[in-house]
């Protein structure tokens, strides 16, 4: 299946992002109007739409210079002459991404962006028709029709092989220009919101994940709080369902673009009713214009979700996302209360070891660490040495086995004294190690919770006080490195540790 079509040439970013606006509209509205005449009876007969795409042809003249000789930011460029593009979809969402990519591969290479339909369909399910392909109600042969006229998912198109570092491009071909194709990123745009309760629409720049619901509770104080401050920068806070708590003396206006991308995205939002069931990793977002204030998710206990929530963030393209949540402490030196600030990680949770060799390293970001170190001084009122009082640097182990303590002794003491790990957990290691993936910058800090290996395992009596005495203190810490981090260039935050030789121009 194979279309003809004209393409376009732009030496502006903003002209690009239109055409590429305009070409996605026409293609959703096809699949829309097409659909709702089959849903109606009508035989419609095939209708395919295509994503659009964008593409830079650099020569090797001077004209147009590689930048990866000459720059300091770690993306916006290609690796030389030849031919790159990618598919791209729903530009409302994101257009300003879209619109820093364009203008740093115009401004580096000094050739025009070629714009046009690409070769890769659009699945109906990802044209914002799920709910009326969900309430139809077809016979069989109507199904059969369905899946004839129209292109659903295609597992074939949906991988990380560019991510992952292992695609292998077929001569004659064109090199990526973007991690993820346009039905990777609808997919986990989808993902998302069955995930998180929420749209992805609503998901911030900046991400904190935690294990433990009242981490969570508090944080929800926290906005709420934010939210009857008439001069706080933060606008709104979205909570499972879509449920929008705006500032107060904000009046949004009704074109407003919160408004606009959450109307109709559920039953909840509408009515502004809390969701009946929270979903499986509730998020909340703390929402500043141009996405640049805080979500944070749930990601409850182990590994899997991790990954797995992490896996759809990513396509969102955050400047940043943080661990805090609690941990064991493996030294004799710390005490229940303690924090953890993660330079290195043991990955013994196994859900990446297909995507990500274990031996390849994880190293600690410079600006992140320095971040949640000064976070950790200011909100706990220390100091010089004070600092390392109350908190540790170190290596955290990660692990898929939840009752690792009933293994034989020797086996995971061993490992743990090899790897000088400090603290142990089941999530912080995923995170990082998708952020190194996904070349999303990353950090962990952690809170001591229990000492197993010195008789201190939790218990409910020890967990209540424990908590009492902590969950607000760091909590507030993962916000205010948040904040010193929203203070810097974005761009600073984007090391060049996390990225390759010949490596993908989009950020």
């Amino acid at each position: 299946m194979t279309h003809t079509t004209k393409t376009t040439l732009h030496h502006s970013a903003s002209s690009a992002l239109q055409a590429i606006t305009q070409l996605y509209t026409e293609q959703t509205q096809r699949l829309q109007d097409g659909l709702a005449r089959f849903l109606k009876g009508e035989d419609t007969g095939p209708i395919h739409a295509y994503y659009p795409f964008v593409r830079i042809t650099p020569t090797d003249t001077v004209e147009s210079a590689l930048a990866s000789f000459n720059t300091r930011w770690a993306y916006g460029f290609v690796a030389g002459p030849g031919c790159f593009e990618a598919t791209l979809t729903r530009p409302d969402l994101f257009a300003s991404y879209y619109l820093e990519q364009f203008e740093l591969l115009i401004n580096h290479h000094h050739v025009p962006l070629e714009v046009g339909l690409s070769q890769e369909p659009i699945p109906v399910h990802f044209a914002s028709l799920e709910q009326g392909l969900a309430d139809a109600e077809l016979s069989m042969h109507r199904k059969q029709l369905l899946h004839m006229y129209f292109d659903a998912p295609d597992l074939a198109r949906i991988d990380d092989a560019i991510a992952n570092g292992t695609k292998q491009t077929a001569a004659g071909t064109a090199e990526p220009l973007s991690l993820f194709n346009a039905q990777r990123v609808d997919l986990s745009l989808q993902r998302l919101r069955h995930y998180s309760g929420t749209a992805a629409e609503a998901f911030q720049s900046y991400v904190l994940f935690t294990n433990y619901q009242f981490y969570v509770e508090e944080f929800v104080r926290t906005a709420q709080l934010e939210m009857a401050r008439e001069n706080s920068p933060y606008i709104a806070l979205v909570e499972p369902g879509n449920r929008i708590t705006w500032r107060t003396g904000y009046s949004p206006a009704p074109d407003h673009p919160l408004q606009l991308q959450l109307r109709g995205q559920s039953a909840a939002s509408a009515s502004g009713a809390h969701t009946s069931r929270l979903p499986q990793m509730p998020a909340y977002h703390l929402v500043k214009d141009n996405q640049q204030g805080i979500s944070l998710v749930n990601i409850g206990v182990g590994p899997a979700n991790a990954k797995t929530i992490t896996d759809h963030i990513a396509v969102l393209r955050p400047h940043v996302w943080m661990m805090v949540g609690h941990c064991a402490g493996l030294q004799n030196s710390q005490q229940l209360g303690d924090y953890v600030l993660a330079h290195g990680y043991i990955r013994d949770d196994h859900v990446l070891d297909q995507d990500l060799p274990t031996w390849v390293p994880i190293p600690a970001l410079a600006e992140v660490q320095l971040a949640l170190e000064k976070a950790v001084a200011e909100v706990a009122g220390v100091s010089g040495l004070e600092v390392k009082r109350i908190m540790r640097t170190g290596t955290v182990a990660s692990t898929d086995n939840r009752n690792w303590e009933l293994l034989e002794h020797a086996i995971p003491l061993q490992r743990f004294k090899q790897g000088r790990a400090i603290a142990l957990d089941m999530e912080s290691a995923t995170i990082a190690a998708n952020g190194f993936r996904f070349r999303v910058p990353y950090g962990t800090l952690l809170c001591v919770s229990d000492k197993p290996l010195h008789g201190e395992v939790k218990l409910p009596g020890m967990a209540n006080h424990f908590y009492r005495g902590r969950i607000l203190q760091h909590l507030q810490i993962g916000i205010k490195a948040i904040e010193l981090l929203q203070e810097q260039e974005s761009r600073r935050l984007h090391s060049r540790k996390l990225r390759s030789y010949g490596d993908v121009a989009f950020r």
